[in-house]
């Protein structure tokens, strides 16, 4: 089954795909939040995805980071338009790993995307 991850932000929205078996994931684009939820139907039902995993902002101490009420207002709004499984996976420090494989500024979110949906991946192997 292929899945679509997702770092959300409220400007941009990084988009991360995985390859057909769920094995991999792979970084597909930067989004505008405004324009995203449309973009992301198109997406899932282009590729054929089934299953879509959204990365949940969480601080070291393990609270819920600020953006997480709009996160989940995003996957409510989302969850209307799409019938597949939604899922969140923890993002923690995404953004910071994702800065090894792309160091321009503005450009991460979807490394940081692709790093989050691995993570999902990864959990789904063991």
């Amino acid at each position: 089954m292929k899945y679509l991850g997702i770092d959300y932000g409220t400007k941009r929205i990084g988009i991360a795909i995985s390859d057909d078996g769920g094995e991999f994931a792979f970084p597909k684009g930067i989004l505008n939040a405004q324009d995203a939820i449309v973009e992301i139907v198109s997406l899932c039902q282009k590729e054929n995805v089934g299953a879509v995993v959204i990365g949940k902002s969480v601080a070291s101490n393990g609270a819920d980071n600020d953006i997480v009420p709009q996160t989940e207002k995003f996957k409510e709004k989302l969850s209307e338009v799409i019938k597949l499984p939604i899922f969140f996976q923890q993002e923690s420090f995404s953004t910071v790993e994702a800065h090894r494989y792309q160091v321009d500024a503005g450009k991460r979110d979807d490394s940081a995307a692709a790093i989050i949906l691995q993570r999902f991946l990864d959990t789904k192997k063991v």
